[in-house]
């Protein structure tokens, strides 16, 4: 049997914007009311993605972490999901920091990332409209999604399968990239040899 391909994905946002309602609802398909917010939690989960099938390692950040915790987590993460609250402008005011952070813990400045509106049911008391969502997406380079962990609107499954998609793809390339950098190694250590030999 073929080995599953492995992506660590890492989710950030600050304290309250349904981080971890949002991993439970893609997990279980089921919404809990209550979590404690201060808790960190990592879950494991193997789905079928394009035929193959992928083992994620989930990690759920408590969004109250100091600097030195979260660049350990972007150093730990492959994939970045940035989360805020549609209700919340200040959440949404956190994002363009959290991926600067991502920017500078993970050189070069390639991070795979996707960027998700939450408590899309709210929309009556909504703060940051879906054009602003979409707008800093694009300043991103990253896809958007805008849902809601509670009721199960909006493509949580889509947006977690799209990042694992993206982490192997980058992957691959990287891979593609190392493989061709050690060949050509290889060949220009051949060729000094031959030159000594021939000289």
């Amino acid at each position: 049997m073929a080995k599953s391909a492995e992506v660590k994905l890492a989710i950030f946002g600050r304290a309250g914007v349904g981080k971890s309602a949002l991993v439970v609802r893609f997990l279980t398909k089921r919404f809990i009311w209550e979590y404690d917010p201060t808790l960190e939690s990592t879950y494991r989960h193997q789905a079928t993605i394009d035929d193959e099938v992928v083992s994620m390692e989930i990690l759920d950040t408590a969004g109250q972490e100091d600097v030195i915790q979260k660049e350990g987590h972007v150093r730990w993460g492959e994939g970045f999901v940035l989360v805020y609250d549609i209700t919340d402008r200040g959440s949404f005011e956190e994002v363009l920091p959290l991926k600067n952070l991502l920017d500078e813990v993970k050189k070069p400045k390639n991070v795979t990332l996707i960027l998700v509106g939450n408590k899309a049911d709210l929309d009556h008391s909504r703060q940051v409209s879906t054009e602003e969502g979409e707008k800093l997406a694009t300043e991103l380079a990253c896809a958007f999604y805008e849902c809601s962990a509670c009721t199960g609107e909006g493509n949580i499954m889509e947006a977690f399968y799209e990042l694992c998609r993206e982490v192997r793809r980058r992957k691959m390339v990287q891979g593609k990239t190392r493989r061709r950098s050690s060949t050509t190694h290889v060949k220009q250590a051949i060729n000094k040899m031959l030159t000594k030999i021939s000289s």
